[in-house]
């Protein structure tokens, strides 16, 4: 019985950690999230701080930077790309999302 409230409490604690980590977006950066992981996450990674099997990471990506990249496939003038290809389409689908992208990116 012992083991068994140890291993309850633990799975408890767990919880709580996890859940007290995890931050909460506000709708436009939630909405942002949900782009994202539709639409972003087949180059990209889930995580957007992480690289994904085509594209880089992306957080911290300016909405000006989305703007030029996801509907014009070009960069704003003086940037830099983190990965020398240009495989990505124009995406002009999320044209309308472009602030909550930003917003959940930031």
């Amino acid at each position: 019985m012992r083991r068994e409230a140890l291993v309850a409490l633990a799975s408890a604690s767990v919880l709580t950690l996890t859940g007290c980590s995890q931050e909460k977006l506000g709708p436009e950066a939630e909405r942002g999230r949900q782009v994202y992981l539709s639409q972003c996450t087949a180059c990209h990674a889930a995580d957007p701080s992480q690289p994904g099997p085509v594209g880089p990471e992306v957080k911290g990506s300016s909405r000006e930077l989305l703007e030029a990249k996801v509907l014009r496939v070009t960069y704003p003038p003086g940037y830099k790309p983190k990965r020398p290809t240009n495989v990505m389409p124009p995406q002009p689908q999320v044209a309308g999302d472009i602030p909550a992208l930003a917003a959940y990116l930031k």
